[in-house]
């Protein structure tokens, strides 16, 4: 059985974000038996479920860790859920149905320049993979830095209780100084 790593970059990034890069290298470095893997993530929501089952399927008799970053925290979350998998939240979106109306509209990713829209038909995408309740906390480890200038570390809180959950003061919605935890992060997924 194969092991391997699924990071999901959050709104508007790319596998060339810090966090995935960081990932990569020491993976690339201390753990030659881990697959990494940072897909570029579509645009919209359906979109991005359909490749993380794709992902999924395709390596089905593996073991699958997944980090999360603010909307692919959320993501994450709903993989957690769905596939029982352990995960890593860093700065979770909990709620992007309601932080992504103020880009409703036409939009151009900065990384891919796809134009699409954020409209009501995307709103429902996102919420359709909303998950209520987390059904089994110990699966996933939240890292939240209080100085996310982009979310509320409160609702993550709140949200999800009863899992591990490391809050940190200061930082921003990057969380600075994520390699810090990358050895105990792969401890824990796998």
């Amino acid at each position: 059985m194969a092991k391997i790593l699924l990071s999901l970059h959050g709104f508007h990034s790319s596998p060339e974000s810090l966090k995935a890069r960081q990932l990569a290298e020491y993976i690339g470095h201390n753990h030659p038996e881990i697959t990494f893997i940072c897909p570029q993530l579509p645009c919209l929501p359906e979109q991005m479920w359909q490749l993380i089952e794709s992902i999924f399927e395709k390596y089905k008799n593996d073991s699958i860790g997944i980090v999360g970053s603010s909307l692919g925290g959320y993501l994450a979350t709903k993989v957690a859920e769905v596939y029982k998998n352990r995960v890593i939240l860093v700065n979770p979106a909990v709620t992007p149905y309601l932080l992504l109306q103020t880009y409703a509209g036409e939009q151009v990713h900065p990384h891919t320049d796809q134009h699409y829209q954020i409209d009501n038909h995307f709103m429902q995408q996102l919420i359709a993979l909303d998950v209520d309740n987390i059904s089994e906390p110990h699966n996933s480890w939240v890292l939240l830095q209080q100085g996310d200038e982009v979310l509320d570390h409160q609702q993550a809180l709140q949200k999800y209780q009863g899992c591990k959950i490391t809050c940190e003061e200061g930082g921003d919605h990057s969380f600075i100084g994520f390699e810090r935890y990358i050895p105990d992060i792969i401890r824990f997924l796998f």
